[in-house]
């Protein structure tokens, strides 16, 4: 069975540049465009992955790392935080509530791809 990877990404061009890249490296990709969508493609059908951003529209990227990491049934989801700030307070605080992996934009697709095997082999 495939690795499945959700992106939670409001900017096109970087959800098609992912899905592309992983599409390729054999991970089925799925997409949401914020984080209300994110919980709910969570909910309903967890992926072994999800790379998510902190600037997400309706409920931010931190919002959805703590409903995951709080959740029993989600816990188990690995999570990638993308930021374009790098401010070391967002891989603080996404490190204090529990994120897996933390990359900031830009980024390479070697980068990604990396940390995505890194977390999900």
């Amino acid at each position: 069975m495939n690795t499945r990877v959700l992106i939670a990404e409001d900017e096109p061009h970087i959800v098609e540049s992912l899905s592309f890249v992983l599409s390729r490296s054999g991970y089925e990709v799925s997409s949401v465009l914020d984080g209300e969508a994110a919980m709910q493609r969570l909910r309903a059908d967890p992926p072994d992955l999800m790379i998510l951003d902190v600037m997400l529209p309706r409920l931010n990227g931190f919002e959805v790392l703590k409903q995951v990491k709080s959740d029993p049934s989600l816990r188990s989801v690995r999570v990638i935080v993308l930021t374009a700030k790098g401010q070391a307070h967002d891989r603080r605080m996404a490190e204090e509530i529990g994120v897996d992996g933390f990359m900031t934009k830009p980024f390479s697709n070697r980068e990604i791809v990396d940390e995505v095997r890194r977390l999900v082999p």
